[in-house]
């Protein structure tokens, strides 16, 4: 049982390292590239905000449940817990936000002149800001209910009835304010996830009217012009697809944790490890499909 527990510390603490520093690696290279000149896409500061709240998914989750596993108990005080699990849930819901933010962006970026996403053009770009702004507010708003359902191992509270999640407990209150919460905390991810689905249809439909068009016109140029703009929209979609696959997953593991009064702590496990997965992958996809990453890596290894 100790080996079991040493190994699935060393599982999260890994997949701790490895995500931050991979995100760590791309925010620097977009610091880099703003020092010297590149001129940066409004989907690009999206993106930037998605690498810090995927980094605090990382540290919120996997520090302190790693340091639970290896007998740190000072993690497990009560303002510790309640910090943590409320970090968490405010960079989770930024990081669906921020990949939601980046498909509208994009559609609005592509679509022809005669859609009906041309009125919003000009204007969009000028609400990136507000926009990322508005989803960390919005979320500390939605997720600050939910350190009053934690408690820590070590809090000097006295409940009778609660769930072990590792560092932390919750505390099983009356069934009708959990449903409340439970749809408060659910509709963001919910609403943000429909859109998503909508917009990336409207994306898909777009590049193959683009490709049909190509096709027919034959001509160089007009490919080489719109290639850029079919790259970044393909690594949008792609990145959203991995986020929504990492989501179900997730959610399923969330759902079984709901069904049991004492889940288990390998399901605990588990669900935590599904939970970082998204974070660890999505740097490296920037690495590989972002153009304005990717040319500074590439500038770095020829240099």
């Amino acid at each position: 049982m100790a080996s079991s527990f040493f190994m699935i510390g060393m599982i999260i603490l890994t997949q701790t390292v490895i995500g931050i520093l991979g995100n760590f690696s791309v925010l620097s290279s977009y610091i880099v590239l703003h020092f010297m000149g590149y001129r940066l896409r409004s989907t690009d500061l999206i993106l930037k905000h998605l690498i810090v709240a995927n980094s605090l998914v990382l540290f919120s989750k996997g520090v302190p449940h790693t340091m639970a596993v290896f007998g740190w108990k000072h993690i497990r005080s009560d303002v510790g817990c309640k910090l943590f699990f409320f970090l968490h849930r405010v960079g989770r819901g930024v990081s669906i936000s921020s990949i939601c933010l980046l498909s509208v962006f994009q559609v609005i970026t592509i679509s022809p002149w005669n859609s009906r996403w041309a009125v919003l053009k000009v204007t969009a770009p000028k609400y990136v800001v507000l926009s990322i702004f508005l989803c960390w507010i919005l979320q500390m708003l939605v997720n600050v209910i939910f350190p009053f359902h934690m408690t820590g191992k070590w809090s000097d509270k006295n409940t009778t009835e609660e769930r072990d999640f590792g560092y932390c407990s919750s505390i099983d209150t009356d069934k009708t304010e959990d449903a409340l919460s439970a749809a408060l905390l659910l509709f963001p991810d919910v609403l943000c996830l429909g859109l998503m689905l909508w917009v990336g249809s409207s994306m898909v439909l777009i590049l193959y009217r683009h490709k049909q068009q190509v096709q027919h016109i034959r001509r160089t140029d007009a490919s080489s012009r719109s290639s850029p703009e079919s790259r970044a929209t393909t690594f949008i979609l792609l990145l959203g697809s991995t986020f929504v696959y990492f989501y179900i997953l997730s959610s399923i593991c969330q759902v079984l944790l709901a069904l049991f009064d004492q889940p288990s702590r390998f399901l605990v496990d588990i669900t935590i490890i599904i939970a970082a997965c998204f974070p660890i992958v999505s740097p490296f996809l920037l690495i590989s499909h972002n153009s304005s990453v990717h040319r500074l890596y590439f500038a770095g290894i020829r240099s």
